[in-house]
């Protein structure tokens, strides 16, 4: 699963403590979803589900 330079600094503001569980979660939606790069809308996209 490959991350646009956008999308991983969105990830480095969610808590480091939490970060690799919110990682997995991410690229298993984006996956889903039939995609392998995540960008920053689909990373947003997946956040808004997950909140």
């Amino acid at each position: 699963m490959e991350w646009t330079s956008e999308a991983e600094a969105k990830l480095k503001e969610i808590p480091f403590f939490v970060r690799p569980a919110a990682r997995k979660k991410i690229e298993k939606f984006v996956s889903d979803k039939g995609e392998n790069l995540i960008t920053v809308e689909l990373y947003l996209e997946a956040k808004a589900k997950f909140n």
